[in-house]
């Protein structure tokens, strides 16, 4: 079964998403490594929603072009 680019990165996002909300229901204080890894799958989610407002850009670009 093939899936699209777009769908994978969601669903990339979606499981550091969970993982980071997992960190945050955790019992006691985060340890230096907790919090390393929480800022690791933040920067790595917006990463993958700056990817894909890119793919949107160029999907709308692509079926409207412009009048010149």
């Amino acid at each position: 079964m093939m899936t699209d680019p777009a769908s994978a990165i969601k669903r990339q996002a979606f499981q550091l998403i969970e993982l980071q909300i997992d960190t945050l229901r955790q019992e006691g204080c985060l340890t230096d490594s907790d919090l390393a890894d929480y800022h690791m799958r933040s920067e790595k989610i917006s990463q993958l929603y700056r990817e894909l407002d890119r793919m949107a850009r160029a999907h709308v670009e692509f079926r409207a072009p412009r009048a010149s």
